[in-house]
């Protein structure tokens, strides 16, 4: 039976960030994010790469068949299963991934269900260090030291631009809008698959890797 590759569907901070880290330590996963791939890409200078610099510096977003044409340069299905992180964002980019990308191969679509309200707190008390990158939540992961980061010491713990609740707000409402024919497609397709993403990290790995 071939492997199924997982395409990680949730608003920001519900934890699909986690679990893509546990799915490649621990199963062997390879992690797409495409703004990674846009990144390597440009750094590459490949003509794929020039070609993306050019839409990004004149201030335009990347479209949807320059993404699909970066995937398609940089996954190899039949060797390694992936992870799809942050992408596909919308229906018409679900079906796209599915015809020019995934081409039959198998795949689950993964929901991360949390409530909104409990969205907002765990984001807004997100604190990032400021000197290693470290995450902490005042609520959930407090540093050891009020205010200084557990791993290097440093004492420039802060909180990120978009972590403010009225940005998290607009950020969730735009989710919301679009995911439901998203998560729709895949239901009725029967790939889809949906965890609560309040539980434990260990649970939801466990449950994930039992479809899988």
């Amino acid at each position: 039976m071939m492997k199924s590759h997982l395409i990680f569907i949730g608003a920001p901070g519900s934890g699909k960030g986690t679990q893509a880290g546990k799915f490649v330590a621990d199963k062997s996963f390879k992690h797409i994010s495409t703004g990674d791939l846009l990144r390597a890409e440009i750094a590459k200078q490949s003509a794929l790469g020039l070609e993306v610099k050019k839409v990004m510096d004149e201030g335009k977003l990347v479209s949807d068949d320059l993404v699909i044409r970066l995937l398609q340069a940089n996954v190899d299905l039949a060797a390694h299963q992936y992870i799809f992180d942050g992408y596909p964002r919308n229906l018409s980019q679900a079906q796209t991934l599915d015809k020019e990308v995934l081409k039959g191969s198998p795949s689950i679509g993964v929901y991360f269900e949390i409530d909104v309200a409990r969205l907002v707190e765990r984001l807004t008390n997100r604190r990032t260090c400021g000197n290693c990158g470290a995450i902490y939540n005042l609520i959930s992961k407090k540093p050891k030291i009020t205010g200084t980061c557990d791993q290097c010491g440093g004492t420039d713990l802060k909180q990120r631009a978009d972590d403010k609740e009225d940005v998290i707000k607009n950020r969730l409402q735009v989710f919301q809008d679009t995911v439901s024919p998203v998560l729709k497609y895949y239901q009725d397709l029967g790939r889809l698959i949906k965890v609560d993403a309040e539980q434990s990290p260990d649970a939801i790995f466990n449950l994930i890797s039992s479809k899988v």
